[in-house]
């Protein structure tokens, strides 16, 4: 039975644009019966010494298990009422419930209230006639040197120094490390065999420079002051001692750029198909950082005029998506994984507003979406794997078979809706197009 077959009273108020209260009024005979339901159930599995199994008087069972009959009929009334009002309301719940209820009271109505975030209600504004600048990249001789170096950068060799010296800039350090405050080890500032740059500025400030000179095999305690901003909140402005082992001083080696250079290539025979292959490359990716600013300001744009709360557990799974990627970030550069909830604890606050953002942007498009009436075919879904299989050169059945147990077709269906409505907005704005 429904809420609306039982014509049970539930009233709906509106707590906030992402909060609504559902208060319920079950009456007795619903609550009795379904009481007699459970203690039905009781009785049929309980064993009590001078009864056979499921012969137990009532009475008996009421003694020995009141709490849990009445326990268990409220999970079972909150459970099917709250459920059935969601879909006869049509309330779209983005987050598990917060219920307060009395318990049950013989002879009396059982009375909840069941509290829940929902997707706010948006009427999407400010879309149509946006003025946007489009940025074109010319590629010139300066930008194919530089890929060049690129490029032969990828084939450089990373040998020891054998020449017995101190480490400097441009050389490559080997470090055991451990760091430490008011002499108790920091488990997130601890690594072996870390790769650092010198010169490379990708350590904490004031690092690097207090390695330059040392030798292989020498340890040396570096004190550093973090800095008042440092994205750990709770070592901001401590002082903390790393305890460091050079076990390895390396140094790039860049190939020449010649005929044997080329070689390194099956689909190369000339300097000159290389350059014209880098053109290709830089101007696909010059495209592709001209639509990324462009979608940006779209995005701030449409922000600015849409105004609206969004569910804090949108934003705590978008957090937590960033952290995700944070620690697989961490991993690759050998830094020790951490436990998923400290990491959420310590950098909540400086991953917050970029996330509450990504949310606004994900419900203001799909907004946009139901009001221009887009949609995604399957036929659509179709293309676009084909178009992904011949890129990665595999069969469209096996990509597709991937997508489907990975549950990734509706990321898909996503992503495209989500590049209708851009290219709808693009095709609306007032572009103009500025050369850098």
């Amino acid at each position: 039975m429904t809420v609306s077959e039982n014509m049970i009273p539930v009233k709906v108020e509106d707590v906030s644009p992402i909060k609504k209260r559902l208060s319920f009024d079950i009456s007795w005979l619903e609550v009795k019966q379904a009481l007699d339901s459970v203690y039905k159930d009781v009785g049929k599995k309980a064993k009590v010494k001078g009864f056979r199994q499921g012969k137990v008087p009532r009475n008996i069972i009421e003694s020995m298990y009141k709490e849990y009959a009445e326990e268990e009929t409220v999970t079972k009334l909150v459970n099917k009422y709250y459920w059935d009002a969601l879909k006869e309301k049509n309330i779209a719940a983005v987050a598990q419930p917060d219920i307060e209820q009395k318990g049950l009271e013989e002879e009396k109505n059982f009375t909840f209230t069941a509290t829940v975030e929902v997707e706010p209600t948006i009427e999407p504004k400010g879309y149509e006639g946006l003025e946007l600048e489009k940025e074109e990249h010319i590629v010139d001789d300066f930008d194919i040197e530089k890929r060049l170096q690129k490029v032969r950068d990828m084939f450089a060799t990373m040998e020891e120094v054998e020449v017995d010296r101190g480490i400097g800039e441009g050389d490559f350090a080997v470090i055991d490390f451990q760091g430490s405050h008011d002499g108790k080890a920091l488990k997130e500032m601890k690594a072996d065999n870390y790769l650092l740059e010198m010169g490379a500025k990708t350590f904490v400030p004031g690092f690097e420079e207090q390695l330059t000179g040392m030798k292989k095999d020498e340890a040396k305690e570096i004190k550093i002051t973090m800095s008042d901003d440092y994205q750990a909140k709770h070592l901001a402005g401590k002082e903390i001692m790393f305890s460091v082992t050079l076990k390895n001083i390396k140094e790039k080696k860049l190939p020449d750029l010649d005929d044997k250079f080329i070689q390194n290539f099956d689909k190369y025979e000339t300097f000159d198909d290389l350059k014209k292959d880098i053109v290709k490359t830089l101007e696909e990716e010059n495209t592709a950082s001209s639509n990324t600013t462009l979608k940006n300001q779209i995005i701030d744009k449409l922000l600015e005029a849409n105004e609206f709360e969004v569910p804090p557990t949108f934003v705590n799974r978008q957090v937590s998506l960033m952290i995700a990627d944070m620690q697989r970030r961490m991993s690759m550069r050998g830094l020790k994984k951490q436990d998923s909830s400290e990491l959420f604890n310590k950098f909540y606050d400086l991953y917050k507003e970029e996330a509450s953002k990504i949310v606004k942007t994900v419900l203001l498009i799909k907004s946009i979406a139901e009001k221009e009436s887009l949609s995604v075919s399957d036929s659509e879904v179709d293309e676009k794997i084909k178009e992904i299989a011949e890129h990665r050169a595999q069969s469209y059945d096996s990509l597709k078979k991937s997508l489907v147990e990975g549950n990734l077709i509706e990321d898909m269906k996503s992503e495209i809706l989500n590049t209708k409505v851009f290219r709808m907005i693009e095709d609306k704005a007032k572009i103009t197009v500025v050369k850098k």
